[in-house]
């Protein structure tokens, strides 16, 4: 008889509170990685494929609510409760740029094409940086209905997908107008929402149902 095959799961140890978010890169010619966010306040940065860590990258005073990855995996990007949101080089694990927010800062996000970065938390406003001129005033978008948990890009950075803590849906804002142009509709609060890598899908999970849109 046909032995059951068990698979393992990699057990990557070293955060010392809650893991609050996690972020795989696409695959680049050096592999793929994966930076995880946690309460500790010490996002780290891992190898995808082992689990093996890498680095830490050290400079928030406060719990750290979102993290992410750039596309070619050079840059890191967090959100944190220490009313800043930081850009790290992957590399050397030094802050190139800190944010600064005048509240809880909970959700980050890259643009597809690398440039921009987005932000939100408690303010309820939802900023976008030029990252090639990190010291200029962002843009803010329409003012958030309530307080920012996740953000994501989509149709190829014109638009914004965003939900809140403390009400259902989703929002799509465009970018070119600020507004909000479309909500999806959830039960709950949405507490993660997702775009596939292909920009065909959102994933959201709502109380506890996990539901599936056509991007389009």
């Amino acid at each position: 008889m046909d032995k059951k095959k068990i698979v393992a799961p990699l057990v990557c140890h070293g955060h010392s509170r809650p893991v609050v978010d996690l972020f795989y890169s696409p695959i680049t010619p050096d592999g793929f990685f994966l930076v995880s966010a946690s309460k500790d306040s010490s996002p780290m940065l891992r190898n995808g494929e082992t689990g093996d860590w890498i680095g830490t990258f050290l400079g928030h005073k406060g719990a750290v609510w979102s993290c992410c990855l750039d596309k070619h995996g050079l840059r890191v990007a967090t959100a944190s409760a220490d009313f800043s949101a930081k850009l790290w080089d992957a590399l050397t694990g030094d802050v190139l740029h800190s944010f600064e927010h005048k509240h809880i800062v909970r959700a980050c996000s890259f643009s597809e094409d690398t440039h921009m970065l987005l932000t939100g938390g408690m303010e309820k406003v939802i900023r976008i940086f030029d990252l090639n001129r990190p010291d200029a005033p962002p843009k803010e978008i329409e003012k958030s209905p309530g307080s920012v948990r996740t953000l994501a890009w989509l149709h190829g950075d014109q638009t914004i997908l965003g939900s809140c803590t403390d009400m259902g849906g989703v929002r799509l804002w465009d970018v070119r107008t600020g507004t909000i142009v479309r909500t999806l509709e959830t039960k709950s609060s949405v507490t993660s929402a997702e775009v596939s890598q292909d920009g065909r899908y959102i994933t959201t999970a709502d109380g506890s149902s996990v539901k599936f849109w056509d991007a389009n």
